[in-house]
């Protein structure tokens, strides 16, 4: 009789925090130091963003550059699944970093000629930043089965949340040193670091399945449906859709109140700074701030409330955290509209969101068909991210248009948060009906304990 294999040494340091079964603990590992690197460049990229559009812009150019996201979008999502369909899983990922490892290059040599590329360089960051992550679960969701995603993704989001945390920190300690031309080419470094461990993995799995005599569709192409398809056809994708449409209005719109506060307190800030200080270094070095923060945060629920949420509530319970927590910080921000009372909302909103809320969304997909999992997130993760981002900066304009004040933005925030929390029970529902539909078990109490 075979004896049953035992826990090495990380299997049964990461069985601290999550279930982690014999076999997984490297392969986990893995993806979380690799998500971790993809988070720590896309914050340094981030950090620099900041002062790029707002040293010589405002506010409202942010928003409205968001809204040229959504539109430039519409017309890549169908591209993006045409390749899709034509290329296996490993190709497809290493053509995605290469392309924006060669724009990032272009902007590098333009920053350095002095260019004006903010506007720019803020629409090609958020387009990276919803396609490379959007990509990095979707293979995740193709390498795990529903249950083991559920008990391991929480370890993975340790990477994200970490890799986040630390881009900022370090971001923050060097701008003044490196400025942006110094930090692009660390970030250029990283993704293709992050490029050869994303290799590693997928060879790893490939070989594994040979070995276990099960199917590796590593190099199989996908369906032919696009992305766009999918999502309408399907009622789970559409609420996802539009939860996720949800979440990043109420989200860039808080991002636009602390935007506007900030520029108003700007002047005494740098005088209070001192002689030597510019606009440039302290908006930097706030925001450097602000991220680390939040990074710190959400790494400390990454790793000690993610899963055992996820045991207690399971993952369509924990959708309703961030929309509270959203709920109560509006309404406090509509009584005192002050600049340390909104850095204080913003950083609890985007550390919820980035470790419980994102952990959660992403494990959605885990119920869907491989085909969705790379198209109709990736189309959710980017147009509908987005195109909450338009109707953010119609918001925007039309607050602006009318004088809406800090408050007033506060106030049409809490309405948003209420038409989500709506959402929020729909998408419950529709998760409750497939996982019975799969024969999935619920969590209990007793079941929470147990494991």
């Amino acid at each position: 009789m075979p004896q049953p294999i035992e826990k090495n040494l990380l299997e049964r340091f990461l069985s601290l925090f999550t279930r982690v079964q014999p076999g997984e603990g490297f392969a986990v590992a893995l993806l979380a130091v690799n998500v971790f690197l993809l988070l720590g460049c896309y914050y340094i990229l981030k950090t620099v963003r900041e002062p790029l559009i707002l040293a010589d812009g405002s506010a409202e150019l942010k928003a409205y550059a968001a809204a040229v996201q959504a539109a430039l979008l519409f017309f890549v999502i169908p591209v993006y699944g045409w390749i899709a369909s034509r290329m296996d899983r490993m190709r497809f990922i290493a053509a995605s970093i290469l392309f924006f490892l060669a724009t990032l290059v272009v902007f590098y040599f333009l920053v350095q000629a002095k260019a004006g590329v903010g506007f720019a360089f803020y629409i090609w960051l958020g387009i990276f930043n919803v396609f490379v992550v959007a990509q990095f679960w979707s293979f995740a969701n193709d390498l795990y089965s529903e249950e083991a995603g559920k008990r391991l993704f929480p370890i993975i989001g340790v990477g994200a949340s970490l890799g986040a945390w630390a881009g900022s920190v370090f971001t923050e300690q060097l701008f003044d040193e490196l400025h942006i031309v110094g930090m692009m080419p660390l970030a250029a470094v990283g993704l293709l670091i992050y490029l050869g461990l994303t290799w590693l993995v997928n060879r790893r799995f490939g070989a594994r399945a040979i070995r276990v005599g099960s199917v590796d569709d590593s190099k199989a192409p996908l369906g032919k449906e696009g992305g766009f398809e999918l999502v309408w056809k399907n009622r789970y994708l559409r609420l996802i859709a539009v939860l996720v449409l949800l979440l990043n209005v109420v989200n860039t719109t808080g991002g636009y109140i602390l935007d506007r506060t900030l520029l108003s307190s700007l002047s005494n800030l740098v005088a209070s700074a001192g002689a030597d200080a510019s606009r440039e270094v302290i908006i930097g070095q706030f925001y450097g701030s602000l991220f680390g923060w939040v990074n710190l945060l959400g790494l400390l629920l990454q790793l000690f409330l993610v899963p055992y949420l996820f045991r207690w509530i399971g993952v369509r319970g924990a959708l309703f955290i961030l929309p509270c927590i959203a709920l109560g910080g509006y309404s406090m921000l509509i009584a005192f509209p002050f600049l340390a009372v909104i850095q204080i909302t913003k950083i609890l909103e985007n550390a919820t969101d980035y470790s419980v809320q994102n952990t959660s969304r992403n494990a959605l997909y885990l119920l869907t068909s491989r085909e969705a999992k790379y198209k109709a997130k990736a189309a959710i993760e980017t147009f509908f991210w987005r195109a909450g981002d338009m109707l953010q900066a119609g918001v925007v304009k039309l607050g602006t248009t009318i004088g809406l004040s800090i408050t007033g933005f506060a106030s049409v925030n809490v309405g948003f948060t209420m038409v989500w929390l709506v959402v929020v029970w729909m998408l419950f529902r529709e998760h409750k009906r497939l996982s019975q539909e799969a024969g999935l078990l619920e969590p209990t109490p007793d079941s929470a304990s147990d494991a």
